[in-house]
């Protein structure tokens, strides 16, 4: 009995020591793991577990590694900027899981909530809609892409005869194609929540299948209207026009060239190609750097990655959505100071102030996926415009 006894404490031990050993990320999702893959309708407890690492979610589909290189962009540590704003709140109510703010190339704040760190992956969501458009950019300077005038269907055979017939890519870029979409995250019967289960049945692209039955809603380019199946179009043209996946190319163009800190990763759908609307798990200080890249005029080497005026075009408004001194550009939310920004739900978020030489890269678990309900997305502003005021304050006293 006593060697039966030490037996099973040995193997209780064992057990314990294992669950431990696993790291907190792995138990927290072992725990509150979700139960199924729409996103839109987890519970706060599978948002908190599953952000963190969403590429090891097991209900969710495969993911592809975006290789960093072997040099880092660093940042220099700056002073702590003195904002005159309750971060402690903030950062609580708010449910953040990462901020960097990076000012003239020096981090000026940082800090983590959830559990998270630095070490850690968050996903983009829609952020990642920048980050696609960006490596339309690439690919047209690169000549794998002809003109932003081109018509979509000439780079996706599938989407011909359909509403896409006279669309170009330019306006498929601002989300102006005209085609009807229903981007609404609170109706299970929306576009958005259904497109991702659509299965073609001759054995094609589901995606193109599922986008190319849509109706035409307005003219091209008179009307802005929200969708992600749009940008997942946008992958699928990058793919189609350079032969390679979106992964390999962005790592190419800027993760592994420009100086990531570590691998990121790309969600894939059922088709195992990346949901280019959605879903890139990375570090915050790396979703910082992209933000520092782009600030930069996107160079690696000196020379520019993108087209000559491809950033002014893209982050200045292209189209106006009905909210005054706001527009949309290339896949970023533009302001008319002349701000701009990446946006995903749940409060994901790389601001971006040109004048200022200020990046805030946010990473959050919201309550809601536009953050209104809660107050969370118009907090965000408030501790934006913190974040420049301090900035002001801090250039006025210097020439004084």
């Amino acid at each position: 009995m006593k060697k039966l006894g030490f037996a099973l404490g040995a193997f209780l031990f064992v057990v314990v020591l294992s669950w431990w050993a696993i790291g907190a990320d792995w138990r927290r999702l072992v725990l509150s793991a979700p139960t199924d893959s729409d996103v839109l309708f987890w519970s706060v407890d599978h948002r908190d577990a599953a952000f963190r690492m969403m590429d090891r979610v097991p209900i969710l589909t495969a993911s592809r590694s975006i290789k960093s290189g072997s040099e880092v962009h660093g940042f220099e540590e700056g002073r702590p900027i003195s904002l005159e704003f309750d971060m402690e709140t903030y950062v609580e109510q708010n449910r953040t899981a990462g901020i960097v703010v990076v000012h003239d190339g020096a981090i000026r704040y940082e800090t983590y909530g959830l559990d998270f760190s630095e070490n850690g992956r968050w996903t983009s969501f829609s952020v990642a809609k920048s980050l696609t458009s960006t490596l339309v950019g690439a690919a047209l300077k690169d000549g794998y892409i002809g003109s932003l005038s081109d018509k979509v269907p000439d780079y996706i055979s599938g989407l011909r005869g359909s509403a896409y017939d006279d669309v170009t890519i330019e306006q498929l870029l601002t989300m102006s194609s005209g085609v009807a979409w229903n981007e609404d995250y609170e109706d299970p019967e929306s576009d958005v929540a259904k497109f991702n289960s659509h299965v073609a049945e001759d054995g094609s692209s589901s995606l193109v299948s599922y986008m190319s039955a849509l109706p035409r809603a307005h003219p091209p380019g008179d009307v802005w209207n929200y969708s992600t199946g749009e940008t997942n179009m946008i992958g699928v043209l990058v793919r189609e026009a350079t032969g390679k996946s979106l992964t390999e190319y962005l790592s190419e163009k800027i993760w592994s060239s420009y100086g990531m800190q570590q691998d990121a990763s790309w969600l894939l759908n059922d088709e195992e190609t990346e949901i280019s609307g959605c879903c890139i798990q990375a570090a915050t200080r790396d979703f910082a750097r992209f933000g520092q890249f782009i600030l930069d005029g996107a160079v690696v080497d000196g020379q520019s990655i993108l087209p000559e005026e491809w950033l002014q075009n893209a982050t200045t408004a292209r189209i106006r959505y009905g909210v005054d001194g706001r527009g949309y550009g290339y896949q970023w939310w533009t302001f008319d100071d002349g701000t701009f920004a990446a946006l995903g739900i749940f409060g994901q978020s790389i601001f971006i102030d040109p004048e200022r030489r200020l990046v805030i890269a946010s990473n959050s678990s919201w309550r809601s996926a536009l953050g209104r309900r809660d107050g969370e997305n118009p907090a965000r502003d408030e501790f934006h415009a913190a974040v420049i005021a301090a900035i002001d304050r801090e250039q006025q006293q210097n020439s004084n």
